[in-house]
């Protein structure tokens, strides 16, 4: 049985891919659901394709995704050899990284292979801010 090498676990995470871009959000607290039913990707190890359903769910703070560059920031996994784990949790960093939003979850529900189902679900939650305290004279 073929064994994974660190190069492989890395594979995709450094790989150069178009730009998300943002417009200017003009309403706080609420949320947005974005469904990608045809993500595609390359095993690192084997080189077969993989396929699943990415779907994104923000809550945008000053900054919401285009969707145009969003859809070429995806297509541009189809030939990327990156795993399963690692292409949802970059699709959050950078997803968090263009738009900085209150809060996100990505979650990948990938096609089964093998007789194996997986869903990879990562999440973001924006620090809270801590009041200043004002010194007492």
């Amino acid at each position: 049985m073929a064994r994974y090498t660190d190069k492989q676990a890395r594979a995709g995470l450094a790989a150069r891919l178009p730009q998300i871009e943002t417009w200017a959000n003009q309403y706080p607290g609420y949320e947005i659901t974005i469904t990608i039913p045809e993500y595609t990707s390359v095993c690192p190890l084997t080189g077969l394709p993989d396929f699943g359903t990415v779907v994104i769910q923000y809550e945008p703070n000053r900054k919401c995704l285009e969707l145009k560059s969003l859809k070429q920031y995806i297509t541009a996994y189809r030939n990327l050899g990156i795993f399963y784990e690692n292409a949802v949790n970059r699709i959050l960093r950078d997803l968090v990284a263009a738009c900085q939003p209150v809060r996100a979850v990505v979650r990948g529900e990938f096609t089964p292979r093998g007789g194996l189902r997986s869903t990879i679900e990562a999440r973001y939650q924006r620090p809270r801010r801590t009041p200043s305290r004002k010194r007492r004279s």
